[in-house]
């Protein structure tokens, strides 16, 4: 890696940590934006560093990576509020640390993270058509109602349990929100929602919702690549020493996607 920066972005109200990996100092990479995992209540960008600096090696982009409030001190919206500041003051960020960029955005979110991008890439995608150029889910958390078999299938003696989830999202919502409603899942998309790559584990308790998405996507005429990997179980980027070999087919993959 050729530099890495701890700084903020302040959006005048509060002041956001983000960190910066740049592969490297010449040329003037795309940019990706990436939302850690950990049930919108865990994680960070200490404890996701080895996943951003894979994806700045296997993109070749610029990554930032977004160290937003988490529940359940700063419950449902915080985070996604979060997140949503530091894609608006993507550029203006890299300008302030006169970091050279192309303008071309990837989001990228794991778990919970994949939720939150999940949800703005909807957002932009009505209110800047055009403004997210690509948007990778690994292994997404997509419906709150959690109503799908996988959740029961693969919901006990995994990494990520039935239960853990339930308590995440307790945690998260706070004040008797529309669970459905508030769903990536369920939210309208437009036509300008941005090509899409899912990647999903076949022992992921979140399987069914991913594949669920999928269709969507494929139905509404929104490019999508699936890619599906049987033996996986959720989070198991983090892992990659026990699963090197997927790991290293999901950054290629990535890569291959964002490069594209």
């Amino acid at each position: 890696m050729a530099a890495i920066i701890n700084t903020e972005v302040d959006t005048g109200e509060r002041r956001i940590p983000v960190r910066i990996y740049r592969p490297a100092l010449t040329g003037e990479p795309k940019v990706v934006v990436f939302i850690h995992g950990g049930g919108h209540l865990s994680g960070s960008v200490d404890v996701y560093d080895p996943v951003a600096r894979h994806l700045a090696m296997a993109t070749g982009n610029i990554v930032v990576s977004v160290d937003y409030r988490l529940a359940p001190e700063n419950p449902y919206p915080a985070g996604l509020s979060d997140a949503k500041a530091v894609i608006e003051n993507v550029w203006s960020l890299l300008d302030s640390q006169h970091i050279p960029y192309t303008r071309q955005l990837t989001l990228i979110g794991d778990s919970g993270g994949g939720a939150f991008s999940t949800t703005l890439a909807a957002y932009f995608s009505r209110e800047q058509p055009g403004f997210i150029h690509r948007l990778v889910l690994i292994y997404p958390s997509l419906d709150y109602t959690l109503n799908w078999p996988s959740v029961q299938e693969n919901g006990t003696g995994k990494l990520l349990d039935e239960s853990k989830i339930r308590w995440y999202f307790q945690q998260y919502f706070r004040n008797e929100e529309d669970r459905k409603q508030t769903s990536p899942l369920y939210l309208p998309l437009s036509q300008d929602f941005p090509p899409t790559l899912v990647v999903s584990g076949g022992l992921d308790p979140l399987r069914d919702e991913n594949f669920a998405f999928v269709a969507r996507l494929q139905a509404e005429g929104i490019p999508v690549q699936h890619v599906h990997f049987p033996g996986m179980t959720h989070a198991y980027l983090m892992l990659e020493d026990k699963v090197p070999q997927e790991a290293k087919a999901t950054y290629l993959a990535i890569g291959d996607f964002v490069r594209d």
